[in-house]
């Protein structure tokens, strides 16, 4: 099996090392059953999109078969961005889809995203369903006479930007065309540049595009951390740009960096955008346990209710429905607007900041500097075969003065700083984040939990 990963969020793994056109048809063709048994339509339209690694063609042959072979209806769109998946889907009122991406993994990584009908990824049954029809091999083949027709939009010339102009309808355009923000936008050849870029100019920002040709040739490693970023946060302050976006390869997440070339980073691309929504219509928000509490002081400081939910994008966006909220995302760069889609959306951060910057006459690093203080810690450490309900319950009694959250791994919450702690699917470990105003209270936090976990140090 390699690296391959089958688990109810979807399909992931290194192409050649476990993750095989085989299995890829085989997972297509279980989802297309699943969806054939939950819209009630014998030939359902499924919409399919990918980033932009060297292996997207071979991945998308094989989706293709195991739609068409299962009886549906495939509309291939080319390189598209996860969000404008999930729009798509639901303006084009399509039975479902499939985004083929490994998000910000590696190169050598490539994946399979499956949708609801309502743009949203799939909740945990239906995940659950598509993997157990994948290892029952029950599949549902149809004859000749049947096969669901492939329409290749991917060769169109002309890009379909509705996604974007819904994006561009949620901010007050003019203003921020008469600021004429200088823009250095990083889109890293992933998928995401070519309509971020559109939706830039139609703002009448003067833009400059690094790695704007989706081919998958990343200039960096694809995930938008500060170290990745070397480039973008130098060019920035060189050409006095406004305010720099780095995008990952299928642009569902965003970071930031502000006109000194400091790298804000992913944590406070909601915060920002938090910041901005409420200021214009408070309601709830909805963000998952591992996100900061910078984004939550802001919604409390506006009165707003803020609700915690387990990580992971479907449980957002399962709880910003039930509680009608405003706004909603993850501390990985991921905004979520109803308005929009169900979908993490790196345009949607960008459009949000801009219009905050706009608005308000102010730079970036203005903004950032008043939002509130904290300090995060990401860390992880080696466990053995101890059982890891065993593992939390030992830290939890360590610190009975903590308020603590058991619906995903342990969060521990004191006045001054938090911790969640969760095991890893796929290795023995521990992921620990911990957060406080003092950079070291931070530190020390997770390490001790570390040790509590039953690791030396971080591994």
């Amino acid at each position: 099996m390699g690296t391959r990963i089958a688990s109810i969020s979807g399909l992931r793994g290194i192409v050649g090392d476990g993750l095989d056109p085989v299995d890829v048809t085989a997972f297509a063709a279980s989802y297309a059953a699943e969806v054939v048994s939950r819209s009630g339509k014998d030939a359902p339209t499924v919409l399919v999109g990918h980033d932009a690694r060297r292996s997207a063609e071979m991945m998308l042959g094989a989706v293709l078969s195991g739609l068409s072979a299962s009886g549906c209806h495939a509309a291939s769109l080319g390189p598209t961005a996860t969000p404008t998946i999930g729009f798509l889907i639901r303006d084009r009122e399509a039975a479902g889809g499939i985004q083929i991406s490994a998000s910000h993994n590696p190169a050598e990584y490539n994946g399979l995203k499956f949708f609801r009908a309502s743009g949203s990824v799939l909740g945990p049954d239906e995940g659950r369903a598509v993997l157990d029809r994948f290892e029952r091999r029950a599949f549902r083949w149809v004859p000749t006479e049947r096969l669901g027709t492939i329409d290749r939009e991917d060769r169109d010339s002309t890009p379909d930007v509705a996604h974007a102009a819904r994006v561009l309808g949620l901010v007050d355009a003019p203003t921020i065309m008469a600021r004429r923000f200088r823009v250095v936008l990083d889109a890293n050849h992933g998928a995401g540049g070519g309509l971020a870029s559109w939706l830039l100019r139609q703002l009448n920002c003067d833009l400059r595009l690094l790695g704007g040709e989706p081919d998958g040739r990343y200039d960096h490693p694809p995930e938008p951390t500060e170290e990745n970023l070397e480039e973008l946060t130098a060019i920035v302050p060189a050409i006095g740009a406004d305010i720099g976006f780095a995008q990952d390869p299928d642009a569902d997440r965003l970071a930031i960096v502000d006109e000194a070339g400091r790298y804000i980073g992913e944590e406070l691309t909601l915060a920002l955008a938090v910041r901005h929504r409420l200021g214009r219509r408070e309601g709830p928000v909805v963000m998952n346990l591992s996100t900061s509490r910078v984004a939550e002081e802001i919604a409390r400081g506006l009165g707003c209710e803020v609700i915690r939910t387990p990580v992971g994008e479907i449980h957002v966006v399962e709880a910003m429905q039930a509680a009608d909220a405003v706004i909603g995302g993850e501390g990985n760069g991921g905004v979520i607007d109803p308005r929009v889609g169900w979908v993490r959306d790196s345009l949607v951060g960008m459009a949000l900041v801009l219009d905050l910057m706009a608005s308000t006459g102010r730079r970036l690093s203005a903004l950032v500097d008043e939002l509130p203080k904290y300090a995060m810690v990401k860390t992880k450490f080696p466990v053995g075969p101890e059982p890891i309900a065993e593992i939390l319950g030992r830290i939890a009694s360590a610190h009975p003065e903590a308020s603590a959250d058991r619906r995903d791994g342990l969060r521990l919450d004191w006045p001054d700083a938090w911790a969640h702690v969760r095991a890893s699917n796929t290795e023995p470990i521990v992921r620990v984040i911990a957060e406080a105003g003092d950079p070291e209270r931070a530190r020390a936090l997770a390490g001790s939990l570390g040790r509590l976990a039953g690791g030396g140090g971080p591994s």
